[in-house]
């Protein structure tokens, strides 16, 4: 998709890191922009510093919500008729060994970061089908998605199911005969707020992983190190749209850890198994 100015970008987790970044490169492309977040004072700071003539709404929404992903879609096509790019980009993480990982955990972590990108699909993919134009949607997974690490059992889970989900979705638009076409973004650790997302956490899944606290020392410290930043991942991002590739991976080292993950699927004994620890290409 090489034209992208007048058009329309829908970005949930739009208040902070990466869906921030997101939303200042499609301004800077000249689309008008929906931003979604449950964060409301983020999306204000993420709003605010938009260049004057670039049309913006933002809405509260929880994207694990059915209905208020519904209601996002409902806005977005009754202010500007349709929309060309879907970022499915709103994500949390919590940390600690699978065995401790709470109920509330999987059910926060899932619902957000899978039911979220399923109920954006739901929501506003058939509506952009219907339209007929050329259009993408931006999945957000993960290296986690791609990789397995240790201390982040529901978050690995819940962005591998992305990825598949991603894949799924291409195949389906392909046969439907659609123009609409998928990325899925796979960024390692970048520095963002999502290690501190239990901010936004509900209360009534508030039980978290007793046995967290080392696995979140060292993804703040890796975050802290990571030599790519958020203005980084969007602006490939933009760039990946732009040339039509699926899978978006900023950090070029994913690609090791894919490959060695792959020789040990298809038995390549030479090879060493992967130490399963968090190193400087795994995250959240």
């Amino acid at each position: 998709m090489k034209h992208l100015e007048g058009k329309v970008a829908v970005i949930t987790g739009a208040a902070s890191g990466i869906g921030r970044e997101l939303a200042a490169a499609c301004a800077a492309q000249g689309m008008k922009l929906v931003l979604a977040d449950v964060d409301r004072d983020g999306l204000s700071a993420t709003k605010d510093p938009m260049p004057g003539g670039i049309a913006v709404h933002t809405a509260q929404c929880d994207v694990s919500s059915v209905e208020a992903v519904q209601r996002l879609a409902d806005l977005a096509f009754e202010e500007f008729g349709n929309v060309h790019l879907l970022f499915n980009n709103a994500g949390v993480a919590a940390l600690g060994p699978v065995w401790s990982a709470t109920p509330e955990d999987w059910t926060w972590v899932l619902g957000v970061n899978l039911l979220g990108v399923v109920n954006g699909i739901r929501s506003f993919v058939p509506r952009m089908m219907a339209a007929g134009d050329e259009g993408h949607i931006v999945n957000t997974a993960s290296a986690a998605g791609l990789t397995a690490v240790a201390g982040s059992g529901a978050y690995c889970a819940s962005k591998h199911a992305v990825v598949a989900l991603s894949e799924c979705l291409l195949k389906d638009l392909q046969l439907a005969g659609s123009p609409l076409k998928v990325n899925v973004l796979c960024p390692s650790l970048v520095k963002t707020a999502i290690v501190d997302s239990s901010r936004h956490r509900p209360v009534h899944l508030a039980a978290t992983n007793p046995d967290s606290a080392p696995f979140d020392q060292r993804v703040r410290a890796g975050m802290e190190a990571s030599e790519v930043s958020a203005a980084d991942v969007a602006s490939m991002t933009i760039q990946a749209i732009h040339d039509d590739e699926f899978y978006i991976l900023p950090h070029p080292a994913v690609r090791l850890r894919v490959e060695e993950r792959l020789r040990n699927i298809i038995g390549d004994q030479h090879h060493h198994q992967p130490d399963g620890l968090l190193g400087s290409t795994d995250e959240p």
